[in-house]
């Protein structure tokens, strides 16, 4: 059950870190070219978040592990 779980958190730490990766990416170009229209505060926190949660649970699925091969 631990296995699972972890598979699982490792595939969701992968989605986030795209959907994260594409905000900030939008979010830093919009600074660049228009500044007064920018929210890099929330890209920042968000990319703690993920972080934080990467580091906790992981992003890499072992497959040794989950029985993958």
């Amino acid at each position: 059950m631990k296995t699972t779980l972890r598979k699982l958190y490792a595939f969701t730490n992968q989605i986030l870190m795209a959907v994260v990766a594409a905000i900030f990416g939008y979010n830093l170009c919009l600074a660049i070219s228009q500044p007064e229209k920018a929210n890099l505060t929330i890209s920042i926190i968000l990319l703690a978040l993920t972080y934080y949660a990467c580091k906790k649970y992981g992003y890499k699925i072992d497959s040794e592990k989950a029985g993958l091969k």
